[in-house]
C-alpha cells in the first residue's frame, strides 16, 4: 500500500520536469513523480519547489497545478510512485 497521497502525487509531478505538450503516458508520469520525489528528498521538498513557483510566477502555477491535479486523479494504481 502506497502512502503517497493524490494530492503529494500532484505537487511531485509540478515540481518535475515533465510538462503537459509531453502529453506524457502514465508510465512517464510515474517515472517523473518517482523521480522528482527521490531528487527533491520526498514530499517536503516537492511542495517547498511549488511554492517557490507560486511565488515567482503565480500565473502559470495555477495552470500547472489544475495539470498536475488532473493527471495524479487518474488513478493511484495507474501513477502508483
Amino acid at each position: 500500500m502506497s502512502t503517497v497521497t493524490e494530492n503529494m502525487r500532484a505537487e511531485a509531478l509540478f515540481a518535475s520536469d515533465l510538462q503537459p505538450s509531453d502529453r506524457p503516458t502514465d508510465a512517464q508520469v510515474a517515472r517523473a513523480i518517482h523521480t522528482s520525489l527521490l531528487v527533491r528528498g520526498g514530499a517536503a521538498g516537492c511542495a517547498a519547489a511549488m511554492a517557490a513557483e507560486y511565488g515567482e510566477h503565480p500565473e502559470s502555477a495555477a495552470l500547472r497545478m489544475r495539470w498536475a491535479l488532473t493527471v495524479a486523479s487518474r488513478g493511484a494504481h495507474a501513477l502508483a510512485a
